[in-house]
This record gives C-alpha cells, sequence and structure tokens, in this order.
C-alpha cells in the first residue's frame, strides 16, 4: 500500500502538529482532527486534509495516530462512542503517541482487539525541537504484524526502538525516561543555584560539568538553552509532565518499587507547577531553586542576588 493509504491523526497540539506535518512532509495523505479549529487551518495550510470529527478520520484512515493530552482523552478517541471508530471505520491500526502509560495502553488494546483493530503503543521523547527535525527516540510496543506496517511510517518521525510486544512495555520505558529527565533537571538547577548564591558563573559551571560525571540532558541542553537565557520555552507544559511523573510513580507503587529520589523531584515540579501556573514551560523548575537560593541563574556572569 506504501504512500497510497491515507493515515489519519487525532491531536495537532505541540508534538502532534509537528508530527503530522513531518508524514504530511513525506509524501502521505493525511487527514487529522483536533477541537482547536487553529490547530486544522495550521494544518490544511502545511498540505494536510482536515477532519470535522475523530469519527470523520476513522472512516477514511486504515492507520489512525493519536497525539493527546491525558490518558481519559485516548481512551475516548480511540473508543469511545464519538471516537474513531464512532462511525463506519476503515482504520485498522491505532498508534498511540501519546504518553498514557501502561495501564491505558492494555486497556484500549483489549477493547480495540474485541473489534479488530490493532493497537501499537509508541510514545515518544525528544520534544517540539526533535518532532520538527524528525529525531524523535520512538519507543515501540505492539505484536509484530502491527509494527511492521507502522514503521516505517514512524521511522519518518525519528529512530524506533522495539521494547517489547504487550502493550504497555513502551509506555512503560517512555514513563521512566521522562522521570529520569525530570530528575536531573530538578537536581541540575540546585546545583547552579548553589553555584551562582557562592559566586561562581553559571556558563562556567555548565562548561566543567559537561565536561565532568555531573553531564546529563538537562546541563547539555534545557539550562543552557531556556534557563540562562531566560526564555523558558522548552515546549513541555508543566501539568503535563506533572501528569507522567505521577503515572511513573503509580506504576512504580504497583510493582512495590519505591522511588525516593522521584518522589522528591515530584515535589519539585509540584511546587514549579503551583508557582507559575499548569501551563508554564518545564524548565521552570529551575525557577524554584533560583527562588529558594535568592539569586537568578543568568548567562554570561554570576548572578545577582534576587531582592
Amino acid at each position: 500500500m506504501g504512500r497510497q493509504q491515507v493515515l489519519g491523526f487525532a491531536g495537532l497540539g505541540s508534538m502532534g502538529s509537528a508530527m503530522a506535518g513531518r508524514l504530511v512532509a513525506a509524501g502521505y495523505e493525511v487527514i487529522a482532527y483536533d477541537p482547536d479549529e487553529r490547530a486544522l487551518d495550521a494544518f490544511k495550510a502545511a498540505g494536510g486534509r482536515a477532519a470535522g470529527s475523530a469519527a470523520e478520520v476513522g472512516a477514511v484512515a486504515t492507520i489512525a495516530f493519536l497525539s493527546l493530552p491525558t490518558p481519559s482523552v485516548v481512551k475516548d478517541v480511540a473508543t469511545g462512542v464519538r471516537g474513531l471508530l464512532s462511525g463506519a471505520p476503515v482504520t485498522e491500526v491505532i498508534v498511540d503517541l501519546s504518553t498514557s502509560g501502561p495501564a491505558t495502553a492494555k486497556e484500549v488494546a483489549e477493547a480495540l482487539a474485541a473489534r479488530g483493530v490493532a493497537f501499537v503503543d509508541s510514545p515518544v521523547s525528544g520534544g517540539r525541537a526533535g518532532a520538527l527535525a524528525g529525531r524523535l527516540a520512538m519507543m515501540v510496543a505492539g505484536a509484530r504484524p502491527a509494527v511492521g506496517r507502522v514503521q516505517p511510517i514512524l521511522e519518518h518521525l525519528g529512530k524506533v526502538f522495539n521494547v517489547g510486544q504487550a502493550p504497555g512495555d513502551a509506555q512503560t520505558m517512555k514513563l521512566l525516561n521522562n522521570l529520569l529527565s525530570v530528575v536531573a533537571l530538578a537536581a541540575s538547577s540546585e546545583v547552579l543555584a548553589v553555584g551562582v548564591k557562592a559566586g561562581l558563573d553559571p556558563q562556567v559551571m555548565l562548561d566543567v560539568i559537561n565536561a565532568s560525571s555531573g553531564r546529563n540532558s538537562a546541563t547539555v541542553d534545557k539550562i543552557p538553552r531556556f534557563v540562562l537565557p531566560r526564555t523558558f520555552d522548552f515546549g513541555f507544559a508543566t501539568a503535563l509532565s506533572v501528569k507522567d511523573i505521577k503515572l511513573c510513580l503509580d506504576e512504580a507503587a504497583a510493582l512495590g518499587v519505591p522511588m525516593l529520589v522521584g518522589a522528591a523531584a515530584q515535589t519539585m515540579l509540584g511546587i514549579a507547577h503551583a508557582s507559575f501556573g499548569p501551563q508554564s514551560d518545564l524548565t521552570c523548575i529551575a525557577r524554584v531553586a533560583e527562588q529558594w537560593a535568592g539569586v537568578e541563574i543568568g548567562a554570561g556572569s554570576a548572578a545577582q542576588a534576587v531582592e
């Protein structure tokens, strides 16, 4: 079938719009739905096809992708009364690119199987910049025939990692990765704030850390690009990170594994969420550390104390 088939997309938020746009640019015919008319207009301007509902997507697309904010929305769109399969669907495979957790993946997979529809669990990592550039990490789990159908499509979005065949395997991997990313950002923010309080230059600190054993994704990317220049626009909302970390810690608790460091990072993230709002950027975690230290981490020189 190749690129003659119609692909569907539900969800044109920050990540979804970038991924759907990549598929259009790769030559696929893509029909998408989002309740935000502005998102649909932008998608049409990029060469995509707009649908008036999720059901309309399901009635046209043989393979449909989800990029949605919460587990409940994923369930509604995949299996609900106004979802992809609610009209006269032709959809044969649904791929969840969202971070919705292993429990949701298992529930959705079971409901879809009862209707003869295959499910592929494929959360992504790399942020909007990675999505636009086709450099995402694509964690994939599902039955081999379904994964085989969608993998050539997913490769337009990034590097595919097959992590298992059971629904939820990829979700578990994604949640663990996200928790580790938040822990790195929280710890690195504290370190930078203490160093600045002591009179060290934050850029020099990052240079040393990134040439040493403390190097991590926050010191290499998030802090130099979005904290030092004070833009705080990495592109991932604090509210979504709060959701992801809760899903991870809930899964760990269900498995009987304590995550003490993860819980501390969750607390710091929760303070950022409460202080700066649900739509604030994930990198606002650094602002929490700044407030506690009474300094501002700025580019180019040691920061001045904050009144």
